[in-house]
């Protein structure tokens, strides 16, 4: 049934009445996201688990790629997402009813969260919730992959001042220099 609403989302946004998009909150790490290495033949390849600094990116894409970043270096919990839910509804470039898709993460459905869902509508922003187990639906999954195994490149991770300010480039870019094509998928006719 989810999926059936998420369609007609999809006809009212393609019809011009809404604007949608996809949120959620991503880790970034210095932990290469490059999944290979070599080694030598007979050699044994350690890693060895560092803990690097982290940061937390709250976000919200529209299929045109409309991004909206909100950084954090402490953990995201429901009052940091309402917050920045909160801070895209005063940044957000247009009058129209904005429809913002979540996962059904904890800090999304929380208590603390739902009580604000009633303020969100009187500024004409809803929040729908995917089905359970579909992070597939979430544009916003396509866009994070991309970053840590694409856009991110080697050199960003030789030092912490090269990851904050290479992670900080894309995030600022995203639309122009590093965009997705998502007009065409999941629109029905």
């Amino acid at each position: 049934m989810k999926i059936i609403h998420l369609c007609g989302l999809l006809w009212l946004e393609k019809q011009g009445f809404v604007k949608i998009y996809y949120a959620d909150e991503s880790g970034f790490t210095m932990n290469s996201y490059l999944p290979s290495a070599w080694q030598k033949k007979g050699e044994h390849l350690s890693i060895v688990p560092n803990k690097y600094a982290r940061i937390n990116v709250f976000g919200l894409l529209s299929r045109d790629m409309d991004f909206y970043a909100y950084t954090i270096k402490s953990t995201i919990d429901s009052t940091v997402a309402i917050a920045f839910i909160d801070e895209f509804i005063k940044e957000r470039k247009f009058p129209q009813t904005t429809v913002i898709v979540l996962d059904n993460a904890s800090m999304h459905t929380s208590t603390e969260f739902e009580a604000e869902l009633e303020r969100w509508e009187a500024e004409d922003v809803y929040i729908f919730y995917l089905p359970k187990y579909a992070p597939h639906l979430n544009l916003i999954e396509t866009l994070w992959r991309k970053i840590k195994y694409e856009w991110l490149k080697q050199h960003h991770f030789i030092g912490i001042d090269f990851f904050f300010a290479g992670l900080e480039a894309i995030l600022k870019k995203i639309g122009t220099e590093y965009s997705i094509n998502f007009k065409d998928q999941l629109l029905p006719n």
